[in-house]
């Protein structure tokens, strides 16, 4: 029998939860939830997909997923662990040697690859009849397509490779592991790896470059990384340290994770406050059921029966939304992304069911904890409650959470610095300005609106707050997206150079200017080139600087490109010490910050066995991103202009420009060329994808914010309704309260939206400068745009919930 009665107690209970859930005050938490959950689920679903496409895209240019690059066969050790573990691999030996046809000779870089290259990205090879194919074979000779005007050969025609002459299969179409310096660059040639000893061309002493590729998961290749020191000349390349495309792709993964941070930032505010309006509506009714007779127990089990089908009820319909909303954000990307999209497994529904577990636990289980202190006598008599402290220990679950994933994340703590400020210093700021109009003389329904506003302090507070915390966020995710995609643009803008002329002999330098003058060929400043090496600093052997932890620092273990100016480069800004014309040396700030250098300091070099010092004058800010020239150091002409030196000099050529660039060849053997369109298509087009998927995911950002505000808007006009009831009855007018609440609110979404863009400003310069190594800037047209907002999403608020504020009295 009792069992009969616990088991039918259980069943009233959960009918009564569901009752409560659906036609009670807990349907706004469930929302809140459902739409926490949603907004996860989709975001991050997008966020995997997209990272997994600009991850493969940044591995294609590498041609694997790892790459071990050695001037040494790659060690044994290596060999084995990497069978070992089953991942795939491939072996490739490049060196620069020249290629010689009947009537003609050219520099290039041989790559003699196996079959099996590459592991990634394509290796398109278009031979006789235009038949195209992936890998290659013994016996083949493959070259790059500008080879064949410059040797004057043509597919069938012989081309000797040192010792060994082949027969010219085809061109090079399309090729991975593009490089971006122009120093190292050369026309390719593709040979098969078997056929390398008979070029004779490697020799003891020769300077090659050894590089394996490996191909697996991401865990098996961070082992593999384990199991050998690197010693110098030796590095691991992946996607994330590779060039230019590692830059792009290392800042986008940054702002999608900072994204989906924000959108659950504005949606951990508005649930808190619904589930603070929740408890605060439900005084009454628990102390009505204990002045019945209901324990603590059976009301605990009450509501926790309530939150557990209100979390799986939201768990449900939040994972379905995302899932149907994922679909829908990636329609403007169709042409963009793959065919073959990335799956996402179950990790946005797994993320999403924790982070709304996270933040509901201490924003549910602290005010429901509180709400079980309520005394029956509050049913006859309101209580004044003083603030508990019970249940704050919930807080510990999000916040170890929060350290645990992002408590070595510099931009998430940006964030949370802005927040603080905001909410401690602007928010006040604004209430304080405020509550100075209010002294001001205005008409009836603006007057009664800045009376409520100071009278009810705390709660006008906590509501500027949270509109203007939640509009910064809605701003900051916009304006760090503008400014990453205009930084971007700029480094590679449409006109930006795509071919470097280097080894240009002193004696033809101005003939060589002149004629790409006269063909109206857009060019750079040309520069002088000298190789030597940094020997000293202060005297002491650099490289020691090397053996005390910066072995990393690959200027020290090669030579480096040298050259002199009268003026520094336009692009170089000085950020320490002074450019001089005589007797200095300019260095790039990262080297000179890795090395210890500062202005002043005297540095040794060391060019064609003569030795010579000079002291630093300057350290300057260098776009390494940009395609033009860059020097880590630059001298004052009076130290190596004696020196031999060639001449380089970017320029761009459209396709209309080729037959010129191949005659240019031609009327200049000794020359190299160094065409980098191919590379800068791709470049574009994985910028392309990039800039679509950020456009896209700010978005979806900023609508998810906006529609938490309008969330959050509807909660505290709902909460106004017994007050509006009291000014009807003391005779008010519909008129009279409507103008009033479109008074209050509009002052507060004014207040909120100017506060929200000075937050937003701060965040953004701060997370520009020291989290993306960006030059910030101001955004004049948000602060006219945020606070116009603010004002739209109030009207649209006020509209959804007027009517039934102002509703008869009965």
């Amino acid at each position: 029998m009792d069992k009969h009665k616990m088991a039918s107690g259980r069943k009233m209970v959960i009918r009564w939860s569901w009752r409560e859930i659906w036609q009670g005050q807990l349907w706004p938490v469930m929302a809140a939830l459902t739409l926490i959950i949603a907004c996860v689920v989709a975001l991050s679903a997008l966020a995997i997909r997209v990272e997994k496409v600009m991850t493969d895209h940044g591995r294609s240019m590498i041609a694997a997923d790892l790459v071990f690059s050695s001037a040494n066969p790659t060690p044994e050790l290596i060999l084995t662990e990497a069978e070992q573990l089953g991942l795939t691999k491939s072996e490739q030996i490049r060196f620069q040697t020249m290629a010689f046809s009947d009537s003609s000779m050219q520099l290039v870089s041989v790559k003699a690859v196996q079959s099996s290259y590459p592991l990634r990205g394509e290796l398109i090879l278009i031979g006789s009849n235009a038949v195209s194919k992936g890998s290659l074979q013994p016996g083949e000779l493959w070259i790059a397509e500008r080879l064949f005007s410059l040797l004057g050969i043509k597919i069938g025609d012989q081309l000797a490779i040192g010792d060994l002459t082949l027969k010219v299969s085809g061109k090079i179409a399309s090729e991975p592991e593009l490089t971006y310096n122009p120093f190292r660059t050369m026309p390719s040639v593709f040979i098969h790896q078997a056929d390398l000893g008979k070029t004779g061309a490697v020799q003891l002493g020769s300077r090659v470059q050894y590089r394996t590729f490996f191909k697996g998961d991401d865990s098996t290749l961070k082992l593999l990384q384990k199991v050998h020191p690197l010693q110098t000349g030796e590095r691991w390349i992946s996607e994330g340290n590779q060039g230019r495309t590692a830059d792009l792709i290392i800042k986008a993964k940054q702002y999608l994770s900072l994204t989906i941070l924000m959108v659950i930032l504005m949606a951990a505010v508005t649930l808190v406050l619904t589930c603070q309006h929740y408890a605060d509506s439900r005084t009454n009714t628990v102390a009505m059921l204990k002045s019945m007779g209901a324990g603590r127990r059976w009301l605990r089990q009450w509501l926790l029966s309530q939150v557990g089908l209100m979390f799986v009820a939201a768990i449900v319909l939040g994972s379905l939304i995302g899932l149907g909303l994922e679909a829908l954000l990636r329609l403007p990307l169709a042409g963009i992304l793959p065919d073959q999209l990335p799956g996402y497994g179950w990790q946005p529904f797994v993320f999403g069911s924790a982070v709304a577990l996270l933040i509901g636990l201490p924003a549910l289980g602290i005010p429901l904890i509180r709400l079980l202190d309520t005394s029956a006598i509050a049913v006859l008599q309101a209580q004044t409650v003083k603030p508990s402290k019970k249940g704050l220990w919930l807080i510990a679950a999000p916040a170890i959470a929060f350290l645990l994933i992002y408590g070595a994340n510099t931009l998430v703590w940006m964030v949370f610095g802005g927040l603080i400020a905001l909410f401690v210093v602007l928010a006040s700021a604004s209430y304080v300005l405020l509550h100075l109009l209010s002294k001001a003389k205005w008409g009836p329904a603006m007057s009664l609106a800045l009376s409520r506003i100071k009278r009810s302090a705390k709660s006008s507070m906590m509501q500027l707050a949270a509109l203007s915390g939640s509009l910064m966020l809605v701003a900051v995710i916009w304006l760090v997206r503008t400014d990453l995609l205009s930084d971007w643009q700029e480094t590679l803008p449409a006109d930006a150079p795509n071919v470097f002329a280097i080894n240009i002999a002193p004696t033809e330098q101005q003939a060589y200017l002149k004629q790409l003058d006269d063909n109206q060929i857009q060019r750079s400043s040309a520069y002088p080139i000298i190789r030597g090496r940094l020997t000293e600093i202060n005297g002491e052997n650099a490289k020691r600087s090397a053996d005390n932890g910066n072995d990393h620092i690959n200027a020290l273990h090669r030579e480096l490109n040298f050259t002199w100016v009268t003026e520094l480069p336009d692009d170089n800004p000085v950020v320490a010490g002074q450019w001089t014309d005589q007797k200095g040396v300019s260095i790039e700030q990262s080297l000179a910050a890795d090395l210890g250098i500062k202005i002043g300091d005297k540095l040794g070099f060391m060019v064609n066995g003569q030795a010579f010092s000079v002291p630093v004058n300057s350290i300057r800010e260098v776009e390494w991103q940009s395609m033009k020239p860059n020097f880590y150091l630059i001298f004052t002409p009076d130290v190596v202009k004696e020196l031999p030196a060639t001449w380089l000099v970017s320029f761009r050529i459209n396709d209309q420009k080729l037959p010129f660039l191949n005659q240019l060849g031609r009327n200049y053997p000794t020359v190299s060329l160094l065409d980098l369109r191919s590379m800068g298509g791709k470049l574009q087009t994985i910028l392309g994808q990039i800039t679509w998927s950020l456009t896209v995911l700010a978005g979806v950002g900023v609508l998810s914010g906006l529609l938490l505000i309008f969330t959050l808007l509807r909660l505290s006009l709902n909460q106004r309704q017994r007050e509006i009831t009291l000014y009807r009855t003391l005779g008010a007018s519909r008129k009279r309260i409507s103008q009033t609440l479109w008074s209050e609110y509009g002052v507060m979404a004014i207040a909120a939206g100017f506060v929200a863009v000075a937050g937003a400003e701060l965040i953004v310069f701060s997370l520009l400068k020291w989290g993306f190594k960006l030059d910030p800037s101001l955004h004049p047209l948000m602060w006219f745009t945020l606070p116009f907002l603010a004002l739209l999403v109030v009207f649209a608020s006020l509209m959804s919930v007027i009517k039934g504020l102002l509703k008869p009295l009965k």
